[in-house]
């Protein structure tokens, strides 16, 4: 399985680059923002970032 990791600074466009390339190669695409945010701002629990954080490690490599 091929994988790709976008790196830059807040506003480069990486999550416009991930969603196109993800569309297009039809993979999924995970935002690093969603291990510690739900929706509206409300912070994720710290047992929850560890469980998602090894889950995407073992995705990632």
């Amino acid at each position: 399985m091929k994988k790709i990791i976008l790196i830059g600074s807040g506003g480069s466009g990486k999550s416009t680059l991930a969603r196109q390339l993800g569309n297009k190669l039809n993979i999924k695409v995970h935002h690093l923002d969603a291990l510690f945010w739900k929706p509206n701002w409300e912070g994720v629990p710290r047992e929850e970032q560890i469980a998602v954080q090894n889950n995407l490690l073992y995705l990632v490599f």
